[in-house]
């Protein structure tokens, strides 16, 4: 780097000690930096300048790009997706004979309508059966209490006032014919 001389300073001193005198010439030269060159300052802008134009640049041409990518995605023609589904299956439908509930009434005795080839009573019959049980006896009949049966299982619904009458009506149903469970769901008041 280049330096200009800008003060040089010369000075003379006189040092007095008890045995002598003497002179001691005592010289500065200050040196300041040439100043014709840029500055630091000057320098920084202008690399901060290139950085920025460089990322403008190089944003407009990504522009561009993403510009003719949806140019491109508008002129094409949409796709068709298919999606295949299996095959329907026709509904399987079960088919059972309804149970039959009657409320302190017997059963209407259906003929030619079981569907068994042994002696089992059908619930048709069974129900006839416990209806009757129950209508026939005179602390049961005034119970309210409700039968219902399905394939040989009796459901008891109602409502007891002791714990006593609850199994009364269990055990009078279970030596029905062809009475296989009994589900007592008969509530204690």
């Amino acid at each position: 780097m280049a330096y200009e001389e800008k003060q040089a300073e010369s000075r003379r001193v006189v040092v007095e000690t008890p045995n002598a005198r003497r002179e001691v010439v005592h010289s500065e030269t200050a040196r300041y930096p040439d100043r014709s060159g840029r500055s630091g300052a000057a320098l920084a802008a202008i690399v901060v300048g290139v950085i920025a134009l460089a990322a403008i640049i190089i944003l407009f041409v990504m522009n561009q790009q993403q510009n003719d990518a949806n140019t491109n995605v508008a002129q094409t023609p949409p796709q068709t997706t298919i999606v295949q589904q299996p095959a329907q299956q026709p509904p399987v439908v079960v088919t059972q004979p309804a149970p039959v509930i009657i409320n302190g009434q017997p059963a209407p005795v259906t003929s030619g309508t079981t569907t068994t080839t042994s002696n089992v009573p059908n619930d048709g019959s069974i129900q006839a059966a416990i209806d009757k049980k129950l209508n026939s006896d005179q602390t049961l009949s005034t119970l309210g209490v409700t039968a219902t049966v399905l394939n040989g299982k009796v459901t008891l619904m109602g409502t007891v006032k002791t714990e006593a009458l609850k199994s009364q009506v269990e055990r009078a149903v279970r030596n029905v014919k062809g009475v296989k469970s009994v589900d007592n769901q008969i509530s204690v008041t």
